[in-house]
């Protein structure tokens, strides 16, 4: 069985040539004033080599000033993933709402005939695979999927001006809390059909969705920069993302395989999932699955960080 498209790809699909207002205003100036164009990108270019040609610490330096100076404009980043929704529904009746109903459509469709496939009851099995297919689709797997295009998408702002990549990062994940504000309502309405509410402990949430933004941004940084270089790899990371699904309990309980259930820790998207879903099934996530979630983020976060600071230089011309 194919995997099913998250929500962040199927909403790409309606308009994937937006890259927003940025974009529009640079394309403006390209038309009024191409020789200044041109010879502001001759500057940027010029720029970025040297930066390319400086030491490690230099490098740190610049690439720390990049997320100073992009979270100094974290309102122009919330105002392009903003647009970049709008953008994408405009003349559309439902607008992003369209992804709710298809989101809603196919959890009642597969919680029924997992159920059973799996011999559980419906009432207990329809809420975990709401929370879990909305997490995985319109958080986990959707930010994967759009940090693959996270610069390559900006292509035209970031040739014609000068602005920290960081705007870009900020622009991604913005979009992608936006669509999966949009989809919480479908396990929310999961929870009204049956009366099974998780109160005051889904603010347990909070915290690992503070974790996903901080994860969201390093895959912006990570992915965004791998990609611009090497554009086999989005397809590649695709593939991986489908069989992580399956290995991942998203569809299947972690109940269901008992002590054959070990190696579930090894799996870095377990704990990552865990800490968010728990809480909202009236669960606490133990210090288990709190400490692999944190070990596995700081190692990505540090990898992020060693090749952005080294792409960094060069995502201009990659793009």
């Amino acid at each position: 069985m194919n995997v099913l498209p998250s929500a962040s790809e199927r909403l790409s699909r309606h308009d994937r040539t937006t890259t927003g207002l940025a974009d529009e205003a640079a394309d403006t100036r390209a038309a009024l004033h191409p020789g200044a164009m041109a010879s502001g990108q001759q500057g940027i270019a010029q720029e970025l080599l040297i930066d390319a040609r400086l030491g490690r610490k230099t490098r740190d330096k610049a690439a720390i000033a990049d997320i100073r100076d992009g979270l100094a404009l974290w309102r122009l980043g919330v105002s392009l993933g903003w647009l970049d929704i709008k953008l994408r529904y405009r003349g559309s009746a439902l607008g992003p709402f369209w992804l709710t109903l298809s989101s809603a459509v196919m959890v009642a469709s597969m919680g029924w005939l997992y159920a059973m496939l799996f011999h559980i009851v419906v009432r207990d099995y329809l809420p975990f695979l709401a929370v879990s297919l909305i997490l995985w689709q319109a958080g986990i797997g959707g930010v994967a999927g759009e940090a693959c295009d996270c610069f390559i998408n900006a292509e035209r702002t970031i040739r014609s001006m000068r602005m920290p990549f960081t705007v870009q990062v900020i622009r991604t994940v913005v979009r992608n809390v936006i669509v999966l504000g949009h989809n919480v309502i479908v396990p929310l309405a999961v929870f009204a059909i049956y009366g099974l509410w998780p109160g005051a402990h889904a603010l347990l949430s909070l915290p690992g969705l503070a974790l996903w933004l901080l994860d969201g941004a390093a895959a912006c940084y990570f992915l965004g920069a791998i990609c611009a270089r090497f554009r086999d790899v989005p397809p590649i990371i695709g593939s991986l993302m489908q069989i992580a699904y399956y290995l991942t309990p998203v569809i299947w309980k972690p109940s269901q395989l008992g002590a054959r259930g070990w190696w579930l820790p090894l799996n870095p998207f377990d704990p990552l999932l865990e800490v968010v879903r728990a809480p909202l099934l009236g669960t606490t996530p133990s210090l288990l699955i709190w400490g692999a979630a944190l070990g596995y983020s700081a190692v990505f976060w540090l990898v992020s960080w060693r090749v952005f600071v080294r792409a960094r230089p060069r995502i201009a011309f990659w793009v």
